[in-house]
């Protein structure tokens, strides 16, 4: 759906000398992620899952617990929430301007070294930690909890880790210990460069002409199913019918582009119909990233695609295994049915306002306006649900009921309409 595509763009790349490297060189001690236990060789986390991101509690210097985003395409500990700097009380070393997806230009952040990671049974020595100076990301409202900033890469490559979303637990082993067997699905192989782990054994196919290949990037910071680049590649047309959105928010700003749908994609043996595709713009998507031959990529793949399987991420040996969660494989790809867009307010995220009506919609024929705020979603108070409940419920199903009383002007309204699919 429209608005869980909303965070699909937060890789970037730092404009500034590897820092953390350099750092490491000075320091004879433990460097990186570590186990706790000096014969432990394998850790189990918990995780939840917002708006088809994976979100895990670690701790910052023995902190309280903080929500971070894993992600697979970034290089480094990112702060989203600047406030947090303060109550860390980090101290900066120097200021850096980081780039990404986006209509405008790289934006600064702050850089504060020689931190501890906590994550559980898992420690981080001497880790640097990139702040940025604006929340331009708006993490938070999006995904209805406090989000406090954006790791991975680091992780997936010191350790093996295998992604549970059924039963939503990341197991961590030690790559010396870990052995590739059949039962865990099937493996395919990878290419981890930039930070980024890209994949080529998938294609595509439009109607009823050939398979063509594709390389993309495993993304797990994204929300999205498909991303694909149609304006630097050739091979990739838009489908004949598609809806201009806002795919979503990077870090130099808002991504706009087209949705539609591929009629046949193939991760594999894999393969899937009908999936939605978001299909960014020029301007605020390709010319942000190094196009070079060794680094042509032709899109990602996101959550909504990853959240179907049992991941296994092994970056020493250069693979992948795929296993399918049989509850979730054969389910369909949806778009917002209603046309409306909510965010997550107020001190807890657990009020909900409508941001934006896209005219002739549902919600907009049935008298939603922007600025009206939630009290109930089909017959439950907003403080019994959260804004992924209302993000699934508006991308379900053709043709199921919404009931909403807003409050509009200090008066309650009521208002009932259908969801209908417009892609």
């Amino acid at each position: 759906m429209r608005i869980k595509q909303l965070l699909v763009f937060m890789s970037f790349q730092l404009l500034l000398w590897n820092t953390t490297t350099a750092f490491a060189q000075k320091l004879p001690e433990k460097f990186g992620f570590h186990f706790k236990g000096r014969f432990q060789k394998t850790s189990k986390i918990p995780f939840e899952v917002y708006s088809n991101l994976i979100v895990i509690k670690l701790k910052i210097n023995g902190s309280d617990s903080l929500n971070f985003i894993l992600d697979t395409g970034v290089s480094s500990i990112i702060i989203t929430d600047p406030t947090l700097a303060k109550t860390l009380n980090l101290d900066f070393v120097r200021t850096v301007k980081i780039t990404g997806a986006g209509e405008k230009n790289g934006i600064n952040a702050n850089v504060s070294i020689n931190h501890e990671v906590d994550l559980g049974f898992v420690r981080a020595y001497h880790q640097n930690l990139v702040v940025l100076d604006e929340d331009i990301l708006k993490l938070s409202e999006y995904m209805g909890i406090p989000i406090h900033g954006i790791f991975g890469h680091d992780l997936f490559s010191r350790f093996v880790i295998k992604v549970d979303f059924a039963k939503r637990i990341l197991t961590l082993k030690e790559p010396t210990k870990y052995k590739y067997r059949k039962s865990q699905g099937e493996r395919y192989p990878i290419v981890v460069t930039q930070s980024k782990p890209y994949m080529d054994d998938v294609a595509f196919a439009q109607d009823s002409n050939p398979f063509k290949p594709l390389r993309l990037v495993i993304d797990t910071g994204a929300g999205h199913a498909l991303l694909l680049n149609s304006q630097e590649n050739t091979n990739i047309q838009l489908p004949d019918k598609v809806i201009r959105a806002n795919l979503g928010r990077g870090l130099n700003g808002n991504i706009n582009g087209n949705i539609g749908r591929i009629s046949k994609i193939k991760i594999g043996k894999y393969e899937f119909n009908e999936v939605l595709a978001s299909f960014p713009d020029s301007l605020s998507f390709s010319i942000k990233f190094d196009t070079t031959e060794s680094l042509v990529r032709q899109g990602s793949i996101g959550g909504e695609f990853l959240r179907r399987f049992v991941i296994t991420f092994n970056y020493r040996d250069s693979y992948i295994v795929l296993k399918p969660i049989k509850s979730k494989y054969r389910e369909t790809f949806e778009h917002d049915m209603s046309g409306m867009e909510i965010r997550a307010a107020g001190q807890y995220f657990d009020e909900f306002q409508v941001t934006f009506v896209s005219p002739g919609s549902q919600a907009d024929k049935a008298g939603v306006i922007v600025g009206d705020q939630i009290v109930f979603f089909n017959n439950k108070h907003f403080k019994e649900i959260n804004i992924n409940d209302i993000y699934r419920k508006l991308s379900s199903k053709e043709g199921s009921e919404v009931e909403l009383f807003v409050r509009r002007n200090n008066e309650l309204k009521f208002i009932y309409f259908k969801l209908k699919r417009v892609i």
